[in-house]
Formats: C-alpha cells, structure tokens, sequence
C-alpha cells in the first residue's frame, strides 16, 4: 500500500472511533494521536536499517509535541487508533497487531531490567481502556479489552474483558467469567496492620491482666 493510501486509511479510522471529527483538514493537522503513529513509523524505518540515534531522535522529537512516547522499536499494525493520547507509553519489543485502540494515559511496558522481548503483544481488534498499564511481556487477546485503569500482569485470553488491579478476567466470549476469586489471598496491608495492632493489645491485655494479679 502507498504512503498516501495508507495515511488515509490512518485518517479513515479517526472518523470510525471519533465522533467529534469532522473534517480529513481537521484530523490531518490536530489528531496527536495519528501524528504520532505517523512519526512513529518514520522512526521504526530507520530503527530497522540500525540506524538507532536518528531513530531515537525522531522519537523524542514527535514525544515533544504529541505527548505520546513509542519506542522505534515497537511494531505496529495497521490502522492503529490512539485517542486522546497525552501520557501514552509503548516499549521497544511492543508488537500491536490491526484495528486496535488505545486511550489516554496507557502504558505497554516492562516490569523490570528483563533482556529480549519483555514488553506486551496487543493483538487484533483490541482496545485498551484510559489510564490501563500492560506490564511484560505479556499477550493481549484478540478482540479483547482492558478496563480503564487496570493492571494487567497475565495474559488476556482472546475476546475477553480485563478489569481491576490486579486485572482479572470478567467476561470471556460474551459471558460473565465466574468471580470465585480468593479474596483472602489478595493483599490488604491496611487488614494486615489491623490484625497486627489487634494481637498486641491482646497481647498488652494480658500483661496488664497479670500485673493485677500480682497487686
């Protein structure tokens, strides 16, 4: 596909997901999100011919103006749609398949000094809800989503929908996941100092209880 073909089909998408677009004027010189897609794949073309700094370079320089930081390293798909993407973050071994949709403030990151591939794969028509971080090298679902502000440390099973922290499976192939969770074993540092305080008063209790006794 032509350069030219290709950004419009970039400006196509806008239109599916945006309602508030109104004219190709108007996207072309105002969507951050599609200018950073676009700076993005100018990058991406001089990461793989290794020539890494111009890369780097041209990366910072679109995180400058668009807000939205994507590694040159990070393969994207097609007709990839960021909306509202102030705060966006996307790793260097991102893979992003077709027709996926991320918001404001998504991270694809790692979870540490990891080498190799450590960052997640977002695979076909998924989105990715405001505020969500997907964390390691981990794979997102086809059509699946992930709730706004969730945490997601384990793979996303195709056609489901993600939420909480940590990020749990709630809906699988249009039907409610059951919540069997083991709540008890999540953790709760707040109930954990409770119980704490609780066995030294008990314990206070009955050294006090036993100076009585002496008296």
């Amino acid at each position: 596909m032509g350069i030219f073909k290709r950004m419009k089909e970039d400006m196509d998408v806008v239109f599916e997901q945006d309602p508030a677009a109104r004219t190709y004027f108007e996207v072309f010189l105002t969507y951050s999100g599609l200018h950073a897609v676009w700076n993005h794949r100018i990058a991406h073309w001089f990461y793989k011919r290794k020539m890494f700094f111009i890369a780097r370079a041209i990366s910072q320089l679109s995180r400058f103006f668009t807000g939205i930081e994507i590694h040159p390293g990070a393969v994207i798909g097609r007709r990839f749609f960021i909306d509202h993407g102030m705060g966006v973050v996307i790793g260097e071994t991102c893979e992003i398949g077709d027709d996926v949709t991320i918001y404001q403030g998504v991270t694809l990151g790692g979870t540490g000094h990891e080498k190799g591939k450590r960052h997640p794969t977002v695979k076909n028509n998924a989105l990715i809800a405001t505020g969500a971080k997907v964390l390691g090298a981990i794979t997102v679902g086809e059509n699946s989503n992930v709730g706004g502000g969730s945490v997601v440390l384990k793979d996303v099973p195709d056609n489901s929908t993600v939420v909480g922290i940590p990020g749990r499976v709630v809906k699988q192939d249009g039907k409610k996941v059951s919540q069997k969770l083991d709540h008890h074993r999540l953790p709760d540092p707040m109930l954990d100092k409770v119980k704490q305080l609780e066995k030294e008063v008990a314990v206070l209790s009955e050294q006090l209880e036993q100076l009585k006794e002496r008296e």
